[in-house]
């Protein structure tokens, strides 16, 4: 799996079908996790806090090609995008896509309801076999083995970024410590925490107004 859907896995509350932290906030860091697979996979670079294109062939996942084209291909030092503005304008398509395809894979089944009777509105559940377990055991080891992965820091450094390090470290204070540190050395965690505190103070981020009942699956 990709970033994207390893970081709505392991932040599902699969009794409720809601994830453990505010819509929004799992959003930008959905966006902020595809970021980070981009360049995992060697198409990106971050320079000076700007997104660059470093290598436009199509990944082998459609859902990432598809936003590589949304980015600019490096034209200097301080060319490119803003990490923080594109998680900001692209966390609520990101988010929605991968909940899709999660869906259309058979990993995550949807449930749709109404609120007050009117509104729909989105709750996802685990499909057998629920992967969710085994990625929050996964998650347990790396970080008592101190995240040797650079994969498993980022996964942290997101879970902090989007202000779930509370819930979901096995080892209290020094835990949620540690996955501040990772947020701060990781760009992409970054511009996600920075989306996150902007959407806290009522500056908005790319949708400041979704809240956990709207659509996205919140």
């Amino acid at each position: 799996m990709t970033l994207p859907e390893e970081l709505i896995l392991l932040t599902l509350d699969p009794g409720s079908g809601k994830p453990l932290r505010k819509a929004a906030f799992l959003a930008y860091g959905t966006a902020g996790a595809a970021l980070a697979e981009l360049e995992l996979q060697g198409r990106i670079r971050e320079e000076y806090g700007r997104v660059q294109v470093v290598n436009p062939l199509d990944p082998a996942d459609p859902l990432l090609a598809d936003l590589l084209r949304t980015l600019p291909q490096a034209k200097g030092r301080r060319s490119g995008m803003r990490a923080r503005r594109w998680v900001g304008d692209f966390d609520r398509h990101v988010h929605e896509k991968y909940l899709d395809s999660l869906v259309e894979r058979s990993l995550l089944s949807r449930e749709t309801r109404r609120f007050l009777g009117l509104f729909p509105y989105h709750r996802h559940f685990p499909v057998p076999p629920d992967l969710v377990p085994g990625l929050r055991r996964r998650f347990t080891l790396a970080e008592t083995a101190g995240y040797p992965d650079h994969r498993d820091r980022i996964l942290a450094a997101l879970v902090s970024a989007i202000g779930l390090a509370g819930e979901l470290t096995r080892n209290g204070r020094p835990g949620r410590t540690a996955m501040k540190v990772l947020r701060r050395a990781e760009w992409t965690a970054a511009a996600v925490h920075y989306n996150v505190k902007r959407n806290e103070s009522g500056g908005g981020g790319g949708d400041s107004g979704w809240g956990d009942g709207g659509g996205g699956g919140g």
